[in-house]
C-alpha cells in the first residue's frame, strides 16, 4: 500500500499543473446508480432491466434537479468492474474482474442516454495500481470514470466480507496520480474519482490525500440506515475529514426511511456527488 518514489514524483508534477477544462463536479451534480448486471443483491443497476432502470434513473434526477434547480443533474451509471469474492480465485486475489464485453454493454447503456460512467474497483488482495491498469482502456475514454471501495481492500489473511478493509491515503494517492497521467496523455477533460467510505478506518490518514487539477475526488458517506444515523457518520467521515467534494449513498431497501432530495441537500457539505443502490 506504499506508492514508488516514481508515483511520489509524478503526483508532485501534476499538482502544479493547471486543470486543463472545468472538472466534472464544477456546477453539476452527479446522480448516478450503482450496481452490477450480473447480480441482483449488489444495486439497483442490476435489480431490473435495463430500459426500466434508465427510465426511473431519469426520473430520479428530475426529483433532484427540482429541488434544487441551481446546479446542473448529470445522471450516470456507477459499474462494480472488479468484484471481491471470498475465494482466491486465479491468482489468489479475491477479486473477480467482469470481463470486458459486460463493461462495454453498461458503457453503452450509459452512452445511449448520454451518460458518463464510473468503474468501482472492489480490490480484495490485488493493489489499485493493479485494478486501474487493467481497466485503463476504459478510463482512457473522456466519460468514464473511477470509483474505490477500501470496504473491500484486505490484508493478507483476511477475506473479503469477514471484516470491514481498510485503505490510505497512499491508496487515493496512487489513483490520482495514474488518473492524471491518462489526462494529461490522451487530452481528457479532468477525471472523477469516488472513494466509498462508512468509518473512519477505511480511509486512512485521508489528510495526505494529494489533489490534482485533473481529478475530482469525492468522498461517498456510503452506509445504510435511518436519517439520524446517515447525518452523523456524514458528520463524521465527510465534514470532519474533508478531502474535496462530499458524496452520499442512498439504499432503496436498507435505509428506513429513504431520505428525501430535500433533506440530503440539508447537509453540510452539500453532497457533490449522490448514488442509489
Amino acid at each position: 500500500m506504499t506508492t514508488p518514489l516514481l508515483f511520489a514524483l509524478a503526483l508532485s508534477a501534476c499538482a502544479e499543473a493547471p486543470r486543463p477544462q472545468p472538472g466534472p463536479l464544477d456546477g453539476v451534480r452527479w446522480v448516478t446508480y450503482y450496481g452490477n448486471p450480473l447480480s441482483k443483491r449488489m444495486g439497483i443497476l442490476g435489480e431490473i432491466e435495463p430500459k426500466a432502470m434508465m427510465d426511473r434513473l431519469e426520473q430520479q434526477a428530475v426529483e433532484w434537479r427540482v429541488a434544487d434547480p441551481s446546479v446542473r443533474t448529470q445522471p450516470a451509471l456507477e459499474l462494480v468492474a472488479t468484484v471481491a469474492s471470498n475465494t482466491p480465485g486465479q491468482g489468489g486475489f479475491y477479486r473477480t474482474r467482469m470481463p470486458d464485453a459486460l463493461i462495454q454493454k453498461v458503457v453503452d447503456w450509459a452512452r445511449g442516454r448520454g451518460w458518463p460512467v464510473i468503474l468501482d474497483i472492489q480490490i480484495g488482495h490485488s493493489t489499485v495500481r493493479a485494478e486501474v491498469e487493467r481497466l485503463r482502456p476504459f478510463l482512457e475514454q473522456p466519460d468514464i470514470h473511477l470509483a474505490l471501495d477500501p470496504e473491500f481492500d484486505m490484508p493478507k489473511g483476511r477475506v473479503p466480507g469477514t471484516r470491514i478493509g481498510t485503505s490510505d491515503a497512499e491508496d487515493v494517492n496512487v489513483a490520482i496520480i495514474m488518473l492524471a497521467q491518462m489526462v494529461e496523455e490522451k487530452k481528457l477533460p479532468p477525471k472523477l474519482l469516488l472513494v466509498h467510505r462508512f468509518t473512519e478506518e477505511m480511509l486512512m490518514r485521508y489528510q495526505l490525500v494529494r489533489l490534482d487539477p485533473r481529478v475530482q475526488v469525492s468522498i461517498i458517506m456510503d452506509g445504510f440506515g435511518s436519517p439520524a444515523l446517515k447525518r452523523k457518520i456524514y458528520r463524521v467521515i465527510v465534514k470532519r475529514e474533508p478531502v474535496q467534494f462530499g458524496g452520499f449513498k442512498l439504499f432503496y431497501k436498507n435505509d428506513k426511511p429513504l431520505m428525501k432530495p430535500s433533506e440530503v441537500l440539508e447537509m453540510d457539505p452539500v453532497p457533490s456527488v449522490i448514488i442509489y443502490q
